[in-house]
């Protein structure tokens, strides 16, 4: 089969098409005929080898991890997939390999594609859902009648995470660029901050929550406006010594990390708030929640391009030059 892979840790020229054995599904799995995979800025990551603490990873390697297809094969004790089944999913993070024309599902992470959807727009949406999903609901415990600052909403998980508040009941502020203001208006922003004119704790009233995606400055000025005994949730930049405990990472790693976050540490125990780094997690039940909304019209995918699977060197390129509004898919032509 034809797939995107990488043989070692490195930049854009790291990634090529090649030929590999199609993968033959053991218990439990089903084989995915791929028909769209979308981009995300945890690809090149890990092509570059940035999150290789977190992700042990095998080579050739085939990136991608959010799929949408159809079922070609089962392997023995399947029983709730069948072939001729449409699916998606967000591939276990050791199972990776979406930029392919085939690849292996766990069953317990499949979910069955929400009837209203292409499978590019199903394809766009399981890393982000999840991550705002666990976030918002799971961490933070956003409530109704609660305020949310939601950082780079027009952003692939923000794009996802503003209509997710929405439908929770939160007043949403974000940040987002004034070209992209009427995008997350509609999107359910009632307020929206430019961040390249304006700094939002200036601007934006003291929060129960702050979404953050952006990690550094952006991160430690969140704690201006979150209220005191709120929370605020991080994927950008580092994680902390907590987070490095719990993933049973190297003491020295734990004590580095610990020293490299220690502002964010303080930030937070002088707030009294709530701090996580969240690294996501696929979750079939969660996102079989997260279909029900899609399939209900509560949330629509935000897609800014596809690119013909041809192009998947093109596509990583596009998200990763920061351009991208939404998510970027590639597409099985």
């Amino acid at each position: 089969m034809k797939a995107f892979a990488i043989d070692r840790y490195g930049g854009p020229e790291m990634l090529s098409l090649r030929d590999l054995p199609e993968p033959e599904p053991g218990p439990g799995d089903l084989l995915v005929e791929i028909r769209a995979a979308s981009v995300n800025p945890v690809d090149f990551k890990i092509r570059s080898g940035g999150v290789k603490v977190l992700v042990k990873d095998r080579f050739p390697l085939v990136l991608g991890s959010d799929v949408s297809g159809v079922v070609m094969r089962v392997g023995p004790g399947v029983t709730r997939f069948a072939p001729g089944d449409e699916v998606f999913a967000r591939l276990r993070k050791d199972r990776i390999g979406g930029f392919a024309e085939r690849v292996l599902v766990d069953e317990a992470f499949a979910v069955r594609k929400p009837a209203k959807l292409t499978h590019a727009e199903a394809a766009s949406i399981p890393l982000v859902g999840l991550t705002a999903y666990q976030a918002l609901i799971e961490i933070a415990k956003l409530e109704k009648g609660q305020r949310v600052l939601i950082h780079a909403g027009s952003g692939g998980v923000g794009t996802f995470a503003i209509q997710l508040a929405r439908h929770l009941g939160a007043t949403v502020a974000t940040t987002a660029s004034s070209r992209n203001r009427a995008l997350v208006e509609g999107l359910g922003a009632s307020e929206v901050v430019d961040y390249k004119t304006q700094r939002f704790e200036e601007v934006v009233a003291p929060c129960d929550v702050v979404f953050d995606t952006q990690g550094g400055e952006t991160l430690e000025r969140s704690f201006r406006i979150v209220k005191e005994g709120g929370a605020v949730v991080t994927v950008g930049g580092k994680p902390d010594a907590k987070f490095a405990k719990a993933w049973g990472l190297n003491p020295v790693i734990v004590l580095a990390l610990g020293f490299l976050m220690r502002k964010v540490t303080r930030l937070a125990r002088e707030r009294r708030a709530t701090f996580e780094y969240l690294f996501m997690r696929p979750d079939a039940e969660q996102l079989a929640r997260i279909a029900a909304l899609l399939d209900d019209g509560v949330i629509r995918p935000v897609v800014d391009r596809t690119f013909p699977f041809a192009q998947t060197k093109e596509a990583l390129a596009y998200v990763e030059s920061g351009r991208a509004v939404g998510k970027v898919v590639v597409e099985m032509t």
